[in-house]
């Protein structure tokens, strides 16, 4: 298997990690538990037409935001980097140009990006510059080369750091993702009426969504709906009739037995507990069906609008979009979904396999920008994409058929949608020069991040619902790093909150 590949996590792991999670946090879980119940009594009382949703699309094996985002000519950076990325660098002639609003320099897209390059320029997305993973801000390259300020572990790490992005607290053993501690501060207040988990994932269990303490437990759906159990047909055809009612087949009779079982109360809370989580996944089976099924009648051309992007990562977006079409049935006013596209640990073939992997994103991301707004919501939901680290910004070889890059560090993420304060670059893009300013290396060039995961995920919590106040408890190590809604330097007000 290789080593970006997407390690799919175990039911019996995700249990272990959910019930570790709410064991020993101290004030922290307490905390959001009492808030929670502050939201339950506020929810009578809150309006519930506003629907957002946040989408989280993850890059898993490290994208090379090095060749995404690219200096072009008459930038001051472009010299170094046609130097450094020498077999890698891109001829400015074929990049597809961006002229930012907050920067007066030239930028351009790597080519299989034209469609973002489009979105970009219409201000429907902007691009958050050398952002990663840290446990507090490094003000100078010396300070990192001495060990003078502490870093996360296992730096240029897959596992480690696909795990610290999605927890964004990387100086502490995993117990919880930063989207599973916003759903469940958020879900008791704008979703009582809901019917299915506000956290729902397209690529199966993932630690984003993990929680604090349980309430809100992520759904894993499929790229066509609910997963059905097995042994009853396609939707259970083979055992309900079309009326919901049991079929007098064994078929019929054996799931009738089954939840009839699933619908007793035992003395042993391990039995109880799973029958608990079967009767819910049964329950939430047939609202994500419902939802689907609402969506397709609704006359948007699904099917149409992602034509050009039938692939996983297309797949999974345009699931997403049918889900945002049903929400009536599935009846969140607040939503959290994970997606994600592999194949980005390009230690070699890196030009090809670049090409490839950018026109699959920038068309899965084109078609959703366009079904949201066959749907007319595209002001209400916010789409960002997460990735392990950038790469190096030198090459691994000197063949341009067959050299790659390794691993990185600060990368550039991509945010989209009606929220967001697009056609401009946020946080600060490095200078590229090797071996000085933000480079950790003598002659790799791997970008110190100038931006924290804690500072660009707040500003999307902040969006979604959550209090200033509370801000603090979702990301812990917040208060490290320089404001990102008041410090102007730190340049993240890329989303309007208003």
């Amino acid at each position: 298997m290789k080593q970006n590949e997407r390690k799919m996590l175990s039911r019996r792991r995700f249990i272990s990690q959910s019930a570790c999670s709410s064991l020993g946090l101290g004030g922290m879980v307490n905390t959001l538990a009492h808030l929670s119940l502050m939201s339950n009594a506020l929810a009578d009382t809150t309006s519930l037409n506003d629907y957002k949703a946040l989408v989280c699309v993850f890059l898993f094996g490290g994208m090379d935001s090095n060749n995404v985002l690219v200096p072009r000519a008459g930038h001051p950076s472009r010299p170094d980097y046609e130097r450094f990325r020498d077999v890698l660098a891109i001829p400015d002639g074929q990049l597809q140009g961006i002229a930012p609003d907050n920067n007066a320099d030239p930028f351009g897209l790597h080519p299989g990006l034209g469609p973002l390059a489009q979105l970009f320029d219409d201000g429907e997305l902007a691009f958050i510059c050398n952002t990663g993973s840290l446990a507090h801000p490094i003000e100078h390259r010396d300070d990192y080369l001495n060990g003078l300020v502490p870093v996360p572990p296992q730096l240029f790490s897959h596992s480690d750091q696909q795990t610290q992005w999605q927890s964004s607290i990387p100086d502490k053993a995993f117990q919880s993702g930063w989207g599973g501690r916003i759903a469940e501060l958020l879900s008791p207040i704008h979703n009582p009426d809901g019917k299915v988990s506000m956290s729902i994932s397209l690529d199966g269990l993932n630690n984003f969504q993990v929680g604090l303490d349980g309430s809100v437990v992520q759904y894993a759906a499929t790229k066509t709906g609910a997963k059905s159990f097995s042994g009853y047909g396609t939707n259970y055809s083979s055992a309900l009739n079309s009326d919901g009612s049991y079929r007098t087949n064994a078929q019929g009779r054996r799931l009738m037995a089954f939840e009839d079982i699933m619908r007793y109360t035992h003395n042993h809370l391990f039995e109880d507990g799973y029958n608990k989580i079967v009767q819910r996944s049964r329950d939430s089976e047939g609202t994500i069906n419902a939802a689907i099924a609402e969506a397709e009648a609704s006359g948007v051309d699904y099917d149409g609008i992602f034509a050009n992007a039938q692939h996983d990562l297309g797949d999974q977006l345009k699931a997403v979009s049918k889900l945002i079409g049903g929400r009536t049935c599935l009846g969140n006013q607040r939503q959290i979904f994970f997606v994600s596209m592999g194949g980005f640990d390009t230690h070699q073939d890196q030009n090809d396999d670049l090409n490839v992997l950018t026109g699959r994103l920038g068309g899965a991301l084109k078609a959703f920008h366009d079904a949201l707004g066959a749907m007319a919501v595209n002001d209400q939901v916010l789409t960002c994409t997460n990735s392990d680290f950038t790469r190096t910004f030198t090459p691994n070889g000197d063949d341009p058929t067959s050299s790659g890059s390794d691993h990185g560090w600060g990368g550039h993420q991509i945010v989209m949608g009606g929220p967001v304060i697009g056609k401009n670059l946020y946080g600060t893009f490095p200078s590229l020069a090797v071996g000085a300013d933000d480079d950790t290396d003598r002659n790799r060039g791997r970008w110190i991040p100038t931006t924290s995961v804690d500072q660009y995920a707040a500003v999307c919590a902040r969006w979604l619902g959550v209090e200033e106040s509370a801000l603090e408890l979702i990301f812990p190590n917040l208060s490290r790093f320089d404001d990102p809604f008041s410090v102007a330097s730190a340049n993240l007000q890329f989303l309007n909150l208003t």
